[in-house]
Parts: C-alpha cells; sequence; structure tokens
C-alpha cells in the first residue's frame, strides 16, 4: 500500500501547489530589484524621469527634441533616467550620454519592443513593472512627459496619483508637446473635472510646454526657493512609496 499523500493529490491540485512554490520564490527575485536599484542610483540627485514613445524614430522631430531636452538638463546637472529602451527613450540617453551627467536607463524584460540603448552610463534591468516605476519616482526632482503610448500615460498617471494622494512629494512634472497633449488636458477639464472626479487643482500638477529651454526653466523656478534635496517630511513619504 502507497502511503504518499503526495501521490493521492489530483494533478491539478499538484500543478498549484507548485505554482505556489515558485510564486513564493519569486519574492526574493522581486527583493534583488529593489536592492539593486536602491543600491545603485541612491546618489544619482538631482535627476529628472524623461518618458515618452519607444516607437519614435530617430529622424522624428520628438526624438531630436528629447535629445536636446536632455543634454540641456545634463550640463545643468540632472542625471537623466529613462527606460532604457528604443525611441524617445533613447533620445533621453542620448542627450544625457553626451552632456555632463550621468545617463541612467531602467529597462525592462519584454517580449516585443524592448531592447537596451547604447547610450547608458548606469542600466539596471526589471522584470516587474512596479518595482521599475518605483525607482523612476523615488529619485526624481521632476518628469518630463514626451509624447507616447500606453505606457507613457500609465507612467503620467502613476505619477499625478502619487502626487494628487500625497503619496509622494509634490515635483514638477512637465508635457512636452501642445500640439500632442491639449486635447488630453481639454478631456481632462471637460469630463473628469466637471464631473467632479479630479479637483482643478489637480490640473495645477501639470505644466504644458514646447522647447528645451522651457522645460528648465520651470524645473528650476520650482526649485528657486527650495532645495533639490527632499525634506524631512518628503524623504518618509518616498520611503513609504
Amino acid at each position: 500500500m502507497n502511503d504518499n499523500k503526495t501521490s493521492k493529490r489530483p494533478s491539478s491540485e499538484i500543478n498549484q501547489l507548485g505554482n505556489l512554490s515558485r510564486e513564493s520564490w519569486k519574492i526574493f527575485q522581486i527583493i534583488a530589484e529593489f536592492v539593486e536599484g536602491f543600491e545603485r542610483l541612491s546618489h544619482i540627485a538631482p535627476s529628472v524621469s524623461i518618458f515618452g514613445s519607444a516607437r519614435i524614430d530617430h529622424d522624428h522631430p520628438y526624438y531630436q527634441l528629447t535629445e536636446n531636452i536632455a543634454r540641456e538638463l545634463s550640463d545643468a546637472g540632472f542625471t537623466i533616467v529613462s527606460g532604457g529602451g528604443p525611441g524617445i527613450m533613447e533620445a533621453a540617453n542620448k542627450g544625457a550620454f553626451e552632456g555632463k551627467s550621468p545617463s541612467v536607463g531602467l529597462n525592462i524584460f519584454l517580449p516585443n519592443e524592448q531592447s537596451g540603448n547604447t547610450y547608458q552610463d548606469i542600466s539596471l534591468n526589471f522584470r516587474h513593472f512596479f518595482s521599475r516605476k518605483v525607482m523612476f519616482v523615488k529619485y526624481a526632482s521632476a518628469y518630463v512627459v514626451l509624447p507616447g503610448g500606453f505606457g507613457t500615460l500609465d507612467e503620467l498617471a502613476e505619477i499625478l496619483t502619487l502626487v494628487q494622494t500625497g503619496k509622494s512629494r509634490k515635483i514638477p512634472i512637465i508635457l512636452v508637446g501642445t500640439e500632442f497633449w491639449q486635447g488630453l488636458l481639454e478631456w481632462f477639464s471637460s469630463s473628469m473635472l466637471n464631473t467632479g472626479t479630479i479637483s482643478a487643482s489637480d490640473l495645477d500638477l501639470m505644466q504644458l510646454v514646447d522647447n528645451p529651454e522651457q522645460v528648465a526653466n520651470a524645473i528650476f523656478e520650482y526649485y528657486e526657493n527650495r532645495s533639490f534635496e527632499p525634506s524631512t517630511e518628503e524623504q518618509q513619504k518616498l520611503l513609504e512609496l
């Protein structure tokens, strides 16, 4: 008689136990992503996180615009952080790489599209979007958002939610490209604000600009009377992201 209880279990239950075991062990992979990110990025401040589409070609005006923005901010002393991939991300890293400050790429493993660009002084690789998102926010002095798709909208909504709810410190959130973003901002006002799902003050969390000088000016004006370093209260918020 076989006393092995496992052999009496249905194969579906055995598979579920195996999946649970694999999921439990993934905790250590997630911890490793956070630890490496904290250790390698804790010294990059002040930094600016730049977002935009991976599908923008090298010859597109948005690519050159992004490169110029990143170069200007890099020369002004800001570490530039991007998603590390092609398109706008590459342009951001390239501009920073050619500037005076470090270029950081937070790469993500994806079935398609994502492949690391070659303009990264610091390169990290993530399997999980949520741990990568923390790294974008935790050390950023500003967010610069260029035209993009769902991923870009996701990052924009993430920082707006964190600031709106007080889970992160308030920083400049700068949308670049009036022609691209104006329709979305009008919809925020005509639909979300009019319905009462956001407040008028929430719209003030964002600025809309069109050129590198305006981006730099918006950041420096915000920090004119305060330090780039988070206050004690803000540091506590960042610890609880």
